[in-house]
C-alpha cells in the first residue's frame, strides 16, 4: 500500500482561494481538477471513486439525515469526509458508514461537532477553491490536474498521487492563499520513477 500522509499543517493567512462541489454535498466545497485523460488513478481506481462517493452518500443520508451536513470526497479509494455533525456519536457513525462501503480502503474524518455551516461560509469556500485552482494553473513546476482540491470552512484538504516534491511545492502554494486557515495534507505519495510511469511516452 502506497504512503498516504494526513499532516495537518497550520497557516493562519488572510483572504481567499478554490474548489466546486461534492457528490454528497450536506456541505463544503470540492474542486476535483483532475481530467480522465491525465488523472494518474486508473480507469478502475476512477469508476470505483466514482461509485464510493455515490453509495457512502446515499447511506449517510438514510441512516444519519439532518444529524450530519458532510461532503464526501474518494481519490483513489481513500475517502474524505469534511463537515459538521451534531454530536460525537453522529461523527462517529460516520466512519463504520463510509468504511463499509465497498472498495473503500482509508477513510479520513474530518468531520467536526458544530452547527451546519452558512451559505456564505459555503461561498467563501468555492471562492478559496478557485483560487488555489488558479494557483496550480500558473505554477509551472506542477501539474495541475494531478491535484483534487476540498475546501471546508476555508480549511483547504489536498489529494492526489502526487511525489514528495509535489507535495512540498503545493503545499507552499497554498498557505500563501489568502484566506486559507489551514492546509491538510492527504496525499498518497510516489516515487519521482512512479512518476514517470504515469506521464505520456515521448515518441
Amino acid at each position: 500500500m502506497k504512503k498516504l500522509s494526513l499532516t495537518l499543517t497550520a497557516a493562519v493567512l488572510a483572504s481567499t482561494l478554490a474548489t466546486g462541489c461534492a457528490p454528497l454535498l450536506i456541505g463544503g466545497a470540492m474542486m476535483g481538477g483532475v481530467s480522465v485523460a491525465t488523472d494518474r488513478r486508473t480507469s478502475g481506481a476512477q469508476l470505483e471513486d466514482q461509485t464510493i462517493e455515490v453509495k457512502a452518500g446515499a447511506r449517510v443520508r438514510e441512516q444519519l439525515g439532518e444529524k450530519v451536513h458532510v461532503s464526501i470526497n474518494s481519490y483513489n479509494r481513500t475517502v474524505l469526509i469534511t463537515g459538521e455533525a451534531n454530536s460525537e456519536e453522529a461523527r462517529a457513525r460516520l466512519d463504520g458508514i463510509v468504511s463499509g462501503v465497498e472498495n473503500v480502503q482509508k477513510v479520513l474524518n474530518e468531520v467536526e461537532v458544530l452547527a451546519a455551516s452558512s451559505l456564505s461560509s459555503r461561498a467563501n469556500d468555492t471562492v478559496i477553491a478557485g483560487k488555489v485552482k488558479a494557483q496550480f494553473i500558473d505554477a509551472r513546476d506542477l501539474m495541475s490536474n494531478a491535484f483534487y482540491v476540498v475546501v471546508e470552512r476555508s480549511q483547504v484538504y489536498l489529494m492526489g498521487r502526487v511525489t514528495e516534491r509535489e507535495a512540498a511545492r503545493a503545499t507552499e502554494i497554498v498557505r500563501q492563499v489568502s484566506g486559507v486557515k489551514k492546509v491538510v495534507r492527504a496525499f498518497e505519495i510516489i516515487s519521482e520513477d512512479e512518476l514517470a510511469q504515469t506521464l505520456p511516452k515521448k515518441s
